[in-house]
Formats: structure tokens, sequence, C-alpha cells
């Protein structure tokens, strides 16, 4: 499991230098898990095993303890919610607009890009 814990930190180290030195917009954990990503495929290509066989025994004990223990990580999202709640008492229309649209927004292009996936695969 520290082995799993190691590399997971390591990409998001990896990410944040990247962003940073690069001046990315994209935050330096998502360019991480892309790294770890990339990385767990070329392994995956790389290798002579099986595709049954785990990609990185450490990794998944580690993903799956994670997840056990997700909710603990809404706290600091809860606990900021509560700080601004002024705020938020005071902009709820921009903020709720907001929300609707970009969701609107994302399932919209969710469904177009799905749409010319499919005509141009099929």
């Amino acid at each position: 499991m520290i082995n799993g814990l190691t590399l997971l930190l390591l990409c998001q180290l990896c990410g944040e230098v990247l962003g940073r030195a690069l001046h990315l917009p994209v935050p330096g954990p998502v360019i991480g898990m892309a790294l770890l990503f990339a990385g767990l495929l070329l392994r995956d290509r790389l290798s002579d095993r099986p595709a049954e066989a785990p990609a990185a025994p450490g990794l998944g004990q580690t993903a799956d303890t994670l997840l056990m223990h997700l909710g603990l990580l809404f706290v600091p999202a809860g606990v900021g919610v509560v700080v601004y709640l002024p705020q938020l008492a005071r902009d709820w229309a921009p903020l709720s607009l907001a929300v609707v649209a970009g969701t609107l927004a994302g399932i919209a292009f969710t469904g177009r890009l799905a749409q010319a996936l499919i005509r141009r695969l099929g």
C-alpha cells in the first residue's frame, strides 16, 4: 500500500511541477492523473503479462482504501460552504445560473461529442 500511495503522490508531484513550469491552465493533480494513466498504459503494452494480471499490485489496494474513505474528502468542501454561507446566500441567483448553465453545457457537449464519435466509428 505504501508503494501505491508513493506512486500516486509522485505522479501528483510531477503534475504540479509540469503545470507550474509550463504555466498550464490545468491543475497539477489532473496532469498527474494523466501521467499515471499514460504510465499504466505504457506498462501494459510493454509487458508480456496477461491482461487479467494487475497493472500495479499496490496501486489497486491503495485505490480501494481511498475509495472506502471517500466521504472524508468532502469534509473540506463542506467546511468551505459553511464558511462562505453569507456570500452564497447573497449571490445565490448568479451561482445557481452558473451551475445550471454549466451543467446543461456539459451535457450538450457530451451528447454532441458522442454523436460525432458514433458517426465517425459507425
